[in-house]
């Protein structure tokens, strides 16, 4: 199947990589906030969705799945 090798990883979809700008700026849509603050709470308390979404005390993700629909 084509779309099979593009599918990211399950572990994948809990996790932020600041480094693709197009992720960067979903989450950052998603927190709403900026991609600077999603980049700094990402160096304060690592990649990982639910803690970035502590940290910066937005959006909880208890109801809803932690990762943005476009991403």
């Amino acid at each position: 199947m084509l779309f099979a090798q593009n599918r990211p990883e399950a572990t994948s979809r809990d996790r932020i990589d600041v480094k693709q700008e197009y992720e960067l700026c979903v989450w950052a849509r998603y927190f709403n906030v900026s991609e600077k603050r999603v980049k700094e709470a990402v160096a304060a308390v690592g990649d990982r969705a639910d803690r970035v979404s502590q940290h910066l005390g937005s959006r909880g993700t208890s109801s809803r799945s932690e990762r943005p629909s476009g991403a």
